[in-house]
């Protein structure tokens, strides 16, 4: 109190400071709380963009407001939600919370998931079977966040005055920022017996619209988004090679990988660096059997072949009977990853010291490739 009796006013913050120092750093669920409080921070959360790249560039360098989505097979369409900090606890067997995502749109449906991709933490979601709503492979963009969606066009409507989508083998959906025009694009990749027909969805408008085909034999799954790119593998069993598309121009090139011979690969991104899993096993003749280890390896400068440099080595683990598949790289060098011991067992291994944890999490088969995103503000317009 001051010497007069009265209590003393605390100083106020510049809203400046209030905006950059504790608002862009709190998770998605508080601040949504937050909208209530007054009018001008209502009208910062909900529509300034400035201060929605702030926190999402925020929550990607603190990393603490990052997920995984694990869907399972139960009653065809369970997708189950787990921070990733949970994963690397300090103790030997960390116990990992799990609440399930609502993905309602799926309820609606009756149809599975088929795949996931995520940036900046939007979802881009595929579904199996056919819609009478949304046409024969409904996608939708969803901010789990927000727990807010938008369904893509019907492909097939675009499509449908030069072939019949009966067709179509597959189709493979990514997605990703172009960040010189500030939008996000949906690429799908109609896959024919003798062709690849490639369409682009930008957020914001509504419509696709038909770009050059792929140039190369289709893809062996979705494309991984790296730095305004979309890079996929293509033919992994023989003579694998990495096609990249340019979200700004929308040209192709063929990205050189290391010389190395592996039995499988798998693409990632780490450190904003397009990366490459490789597996592959060797006949142990103490153990008269076959055993089986992953390399990672970091491109430093993208299109860049002599920048490939290995960064980890994980040696066979007892009781592994398949590849394992890498779901996640810690800044402090720790992996996480699947492997199959008659049920997918979630291993974290420090690459530091080679210690192994096995998080205490419910084990289960699951449909599609977990995927990690990051909590966002990012908005979604109407659906079409």
């Amino acid at each position: 109190m001051g010497s007069t009796g009265t209590i003393a006013s605390l100083p106020s913050l510049p809203m400046e400071l209030v905006e950059e120092e504790i608002l862009c750093r709190l998770p998605v669920k508080i601040l949504l709380q937050l909208r209530c409080v007054c009018k001008s921070w209502r009208s910062l959360i909900s529509d300034d963009p400035k201060f929605t790249k702030k926190h999402l560039c925020m929550s990607k360098i603190l990393k603490q407001q990052q997920h995984l989505i694990l869907n399972v097979p139960i009653g065809g369409r369970l997708s189950l939600d787990y921070p990733l900090s949970d994963f690397f606890s300090d103790i030997s067997n960390p116990t990992v919370t799990q609440t399930q995502l609502n993905i309602p749109i799926s309820n609606s449906w009756n149809h599975p998931l088929s795949q996931i991709c995520s940036c900046d933490g939007l979802l881009c979601l595929t579904f199996d079977g056919r819609s009478r709503t949304f046409g024969e492979r409904p996608a939708v963009l969803y901010n789990p966040s927000l727990r807010k969606y938008s369904t893509l066009p019907p492909l097939e409507n675009h499509r449908k005055r030069e072939y019949s989508y009966r067709e179509v083998k597959s189709c493979l959906f990514s997605f990703g920022y172009d960040h010189v025009n500030d939008v996000y694009k949906v690429i799908a990749i109609s896959c024919f017996k003798d062709k690849h027909k490639v369409d682009v969805y930008t957020l914001g408008t509504n419509n696709w619209r038909s770009i050059q085909d792929f140039p190369y034999s289709s893809p062996f799954k979705h494309g991984v988004f790296v730095g305004g790119t979309v890079n996929w593998l293509v033919d992994p069993y023989s003579s694998p090679f990495i096609v990249s598309l340019d979200l700004k121009t929308e040209s192709y090139q063929k990205i050189w990988q290391p010389d190395l011979k592996m039995d499988l690969w798998a693409l990632g991104m780490f450190r904003d660096c397009l990366c490459i899993f490789a597996s592959s096993d060797f006949f142990d003749q103490n153990m008269g059997c076959y055993n089986m280890f992953l390399d990672v390896w970091i491109m430093k400068e993208y299109g860049i072949k002599e920048s490939w440099t290995k960064l980890y080595h994980v040696p066979y683990m007892e009781n592994q009977y398949t590849y394992p598949n890498t779901v996640y790289i810690s800044d402090d060098d720790q992996l996480l990853f699947t492997v199959d011991d008659d049920e997918w067992k979630w291993v974290v291994y420090n690459s530091k010291n080679g210690n192994v944890k096995i998080p205490n999490i419910v084990r289960r088969n699951y449909w599609i490739p977990p995927v990690v995103y990051v909590e966002s503000l990012i908005s979604l317009p109407c659906s079409y």
